[in-house]
């Protein structure tokens, strides 16, 4: 499963009033986990940017006009997205400028949703969490994300907060490895095995009280419902009971 966090920054709100992309920033996750190809470009956009833009992400025309242009990027950004799940937060405001700049860059180009699956995590924060608040600062403090470095607004940074979101509004973990995969951190290693003595008294067996095992069970039944039927605990109790003793 290949997934693609996604956020842009544009000269202003309207693509239908020539406002154009200025940058891109992407994360990707594979299976879940953050894997280090990002995408990210600065880009040139052939007019000024309003000032209210500028307010929220800080890119000034002055830094822009070295940048390149979006028919310079496009080939290597149509590649990296091509066929993955694209993650954006308010997905109709960046595929409707996306889309614009395909259309300008060539008559023939793709859309966004022909090479690509959008989910918009505004929607789906929406469906989780109905009359609160859904924006990214919102989200964070709900999921308890650090967000304290966003001073402003930019799409790589934007994308790597959001990928925390999503992982933690759908039920997923960033940095627990299972199963003895993923990088486990700097105290990996520390705490050599050390084996128990031969004349050990037998280890005591405690088992769960029917009350823990109904609060067990109803907490799987909230995350199969969070994740929209993915608890991997539950399919697996399932497909045990049916390959039977």
């Amino acid at each position: 499963m290949r997934q693609i966090v996604l956020d842009t920054e544009t000269t202003g709100l309207e693509p239908a009033e020539g406002h154009r992309i200025i940058e891109i920033g992407g994360i990707e996750l594979l299976e879940r986990r953050p894997t280090g190809n990002d995408f990210h470009c600065y880009l040139q956009p052939d007019r000024d940017v309003e000032q209210g833009a500028v307010n929220v992400h800080g890119i000034t025309n002055a830094f822009l006009r070295d940048q390149p242009r979006f028919a310079d990027i496009a080939d290597q950004f149509l590649a990296y997205i091509r066929g993955a799940e694209l993650i954006i937060h308010n997905a109709p405001f960046d595929v409707g400028f996306l889309d614009q700049e395909l259309k300008l860059w060539r008559d023939d180009a793709p859309r966004i949703s022909d090479l690509c699956q959008v989910t918009d995590s505004l929607a789906l924060a929406r469906r989780r969490h109905p009359g609160q608040r859904n924006s990214l600062d919102a989200l964070c403090k709900r999921y308890e994300i650090d967000n304290s470095h966003r001073e402003r607004h930019g799409a790589l940074l934007d994308a790597e907060i959001l990928a925390q979101v999503f992982l933690a509004m759908t039920g997923g973990q960033v940095k627990l490895a299972l199963g003895g995969q993923g990088d486990l951190g700097p105290e990996a290693g520390l705490h050599p095995i050390r084996r128990l003595p031969a004349d050990r008294p037998p280890l005591r067996v405690v088992r769960a009280t029917e009350a823990e095992l109904q609060a067990h069970q109803q907490r799987l039944a909230a995350i199969d419902k969070a994740s929209e039927g993915h608890c991997v605990w539950l399919r697996e109790a399932a497909r045990s009971s049916l390959a039977g003793p």
